[in-house]
């Protein structure tokens, strides 16, 4: 590693520990318990000023200014905006199928998909803005003037091209949904410019492409099998499976289960690893570039400790995650370059009033 490399790989630290954080996760969750959720708002932006106040970015602190209010208020206005409409739209969908209109409720679901993939974009493109608008360093922060309705339209045909080529396409979409994402950024005075490419990482996810087609086919040999010996050992329609049938049948099960939720989770980790390596790898920021340095290994331990936590803790374990997923992404960020503080001027960006509540809306909130 020569000195630039080291210099850059020292640019983000975090000093956190789960020890001081742990009281902070017991009483949100304490209090989300008390208030029927309702406190999930004000315990996700404590959350997130802890976090960004542990970590450090050459030489100073990040801050973290957006309150539990503005998330909460965010929310209430997407679910009055378009989770009420949607639950109307759906009570006059089943009418519809119930008065035998097939045809037209099954229009009414085909225009109600097209929506709701069109606001999921628009979702994260403001999601994403407004958490750059809370975020300050040096007594400056980052955003956006565009509203998220181009990124909207964007994200809708690029995801109904990837759906019309098998998801094929699903690499050149992300990779040029995170530039157009990115590109409409800025920190103070500068913007963000992000250049990640496709190619890279395609081969990768052709690995995981055919992941699900060796699946099928191995429990469809599987299945074969299992019924050709039922039919060697002379067993009918009629009567009941041998033991070893049903030993077969269960072994088959677990491995399908095995493979689904174990080796498939894994070879997606080996795309996502190479994607976010190629799309954080080709985003700058003026003269700074950034990097990722986790590898297919360090997304698998992270997963592996995430789900193990879980399970060993009865599922009480799941409020350190938020912790762990930030530690890990900023132990590997790295910045190359270097940022003139002396003339980064402050955003003129506007700040938006209300925090991710579409986004929260769809269930897919971040921490």
């Amino acid at each position: 590693m020569t000195d630039d490399q080291a210099e850059g790989a020292r640019a983000f630290r975090f000093t956190g520990t789960w020890q001081d954080y742990a009281p902070i996760a017991f009483t949100n969750l304490l209090l989300t318990i008390v208030t029927l959720g309702i406190y999930t708002f004000w315990a996700r932006a404590r959350t997130r000023r802890y976090l960004w106040s542990r970590t450090r970015f050459i030489d100073d602190r990040l801050e973290w200014t957006g309150t539990g209010l503005e998330l909460f208020i965010g929310y209430v206005i997407a679910f009055f905006l378009f989770i009420v409409p949607f639950g109307v739209i759906n009570l006059v969908l089943q009418g519809v199928m119930m008065r035998g209109h097939q045809g037209a409720a099954g229009l009414m679901v085909f225009l109600l998909y097209l929506a709701i993939l069109f606001l999921f974009g628009v979702a994260r493109f403001r999601a994403l803005r407004y958490r750059l608008s809370r975020t300050f360093w040096h007594g400056i922060r980052g955003g956006s003037d565009r509203q998220g309705v181009a990124y909207g339209w964007s994200y809708f045909w690029k995801t109904l091209l990837s759906f019309v080529t098998v998801y094929l396409m699903t690499p050149w979409s992300m990779a040029r949904l995170w530039n157009e994402r990115w590109n409409a950024m800025s920190f103070g005075s500068l913007p963000f410019r992000a250049q990640a490419r496709w190619q890279p990482v395609f081969g990768r996810f052709m690995l995981f492409y055919v992941a699900p087609v060796v699946l099928a086919i191995g429990v469809g040999v599987l299945v074969f099998v299992v019924m050709g010996l039922g039919m060697a050992s002379g067993m009918r329609a009629d009567t009941p499976p041998t033991a070893g049938t049903i030993v077969l049948l269960a072994i088959a099960a677990f491995g399908f289960y095995v493979f689904f939720f174990g080796v498939l989770g894994l070879v997606a980790m080996i795309f996502y690893a190479a994607f976010f390596r190629e799309a954080i790898g080709a985003t700058s920021l003026g003269k700074l570039e950034f990097g990722f340095g986790a590898s297919t290994k360090d997304w698998i331990l992270l997963y592996l400790g995430n789900v193990g936590l879980v399970i060993v803790t009865l599922g009480i374990g799941a409020i350190f995650i938020p912790y762990r997923n930030w530690a890990f992404f900023i132990r590997h960020m790295a910045a190359y370059g270097e940022v003139e503080v002396d003339t980064l001027g402050q955003s003129r960006t506007r700040e938006p009033g209300q925090g991710e509540g579409l986004l929260d809306a769809f269930d897919v909130g971040a921490f």
